[in-house]
């Protein structure tokens, strides 16, 4: 029998558990456990690691808890300073650790701290139980660990700067939630909308977003990271209103695009190679040339072999398919096209529509 996965907090319910035990202490009530509502009325109950008073309320620490999930963040401590005030309002400040929204189209102001709305409301929720009618607090929020945290994440192309978000629209981390990472990829869309990109590049990740923009000068404001999950990238694309898409990465990921593959995790569906033979046998390859790619375990690999036998014609195909592929999943409500590179950054493949939305964003491929 499989063991079942256990479920954690996020980092907002951490923090909305952390403000109330601060305030907690301030009346010398010191919790080792408070209750917190999650933005849908759910009440979960939070650990506190450490909390004590002073002079003018109360500061708490929360331990992250990420059950079973591979989270960055679990483990890390969530302190939070509750200062309290006699101005009614609730104001939530960005202690060490915590970022700065720097860009338009988040939930969240340019200037604000990084705590998004789920997260707000339930520390709302929590210190408005404990306050008097008059009364009001500052929040600071830290995450010691935040800074370099926040490096092996999205937020620096978010422009998100200073350290780590404080996130969860349920308060409740789910192991494993493909859902939860889709939802963390979707807000660069409308990052690069509100900067006025109309036209999207989507790269698979870090590597085809360096080679786009450091080797090849793409609009950084306008490469979007897509992981593996780039048919729903292409679907929110849709969904906020972008046209025109060029598809910018590794042979790796864009033949499987050219086979109909838009989950390209190798643990979903891998055809790299049966791809790259099938469309070279349509290229006359001969017998032992598609044989020889069937054995290749990587692209890389197989793009000598591609050379050898002057079929390099075969990339090009390639970029057309992926990109007719693409507009087919979409149901054509954007026009895509598709630069194929290899990881040293050079591209081998493109078609003609990546030629024209390329020359649209002030880049010429030829």
């Amino acid at each position: 029998m499989s063991k079942k996965l256990r479920s954690g907090y996020t980092t907002g319910t951490c923090a909305a558990a952390a403000a109330k035990a601060a305030v907690l202490t301030h009346y010398e009530q010191f919790p080792a456990l408070v209750e917190v509502l999650s933005p849908q009325g759910q009440s979960i109950m939070v650990p506190v690691q450490t909390s004590s008073r002073t002079d003018h309320g109360g500061t708490a620490t929360v331990i992250k808890d990420s059950g079973d999930d591979p989270d960055i963040t679990n483990g890390t401590e969530i302190i939070v300073d509750v200062e309290l005030t006699a101005q009614c309002d609730i104001v939530i400040k960005a202690g060490v650790g915590v970022g700065i929204v720097t860009k338009p189209g988040l939930s969240v102001p340019v200037g604000e701290p990084a705590v998004n709305p789920g997260p707000r409301k339930m520390i709302m929720q929590s210190l408005r139980t404990l306050l008097g009618p008059d009364q009001g607090a500052i929040v600071t929020i830290s995450i010691p660990e935040g800074t370099k945290l926040a490096k092996r994440t999205l937020n620096p192309t978010l422009g998100i700067v200073g350290g780590l978000s404080i996130i969860g629209t349920t308060g409740i981390v789910h192991p494993m939630s493909e859902e939860a990472f889709k939802n963390s990829l979707t807000p660069q869309i409308s990052i690069a909308k509100a900067q006025g990109y109309e036209q999207l590049i989507l790269v698979p990740g870090k590597i085809g977003q360096d080679i786009a923009i450091n080797e090849y000068l793409l609009p950084a404001e306008a490469v979007v990271q897509t992981s593996n999950f780039i048919g729903h990238m292409l679907e929110s694309a849709v969904e906020q209103g972008i046209k025109r898409v060029l598809l910018f990465g590794h042979l790796g990921k864009l033949v499987k695009v050219a086979a109909g593959i838009f989950h390209t995790h190798n643990r979903m569906a891998d055809a790299r190679m049966e791809t790259l033979a099938a469309y070279m046998g349509a290229a006359g390859a001969p017998p032992e040339a598609l044989q020889a790619i069937l054995d290749c375990t990587t692209t890389e690999a197989a793009m000598p072999i591609i050379a050898q036998y002057q079929l390099t014609s075969v990339y090009r195909t390639l970029a057309q398919r992926a990109s007719a592929r693409a507009m087919r999943y979409v149901f054509n409500d954007l026009v895509v096209g598709t630069v194929i590179v290899t990881l040293k950054g050079t591209i081998i493949g493109y078609d003609d529509a990546a030629v024209e939305i390329g020359g649209s964003l002030g880049w010429s491929i030829k």
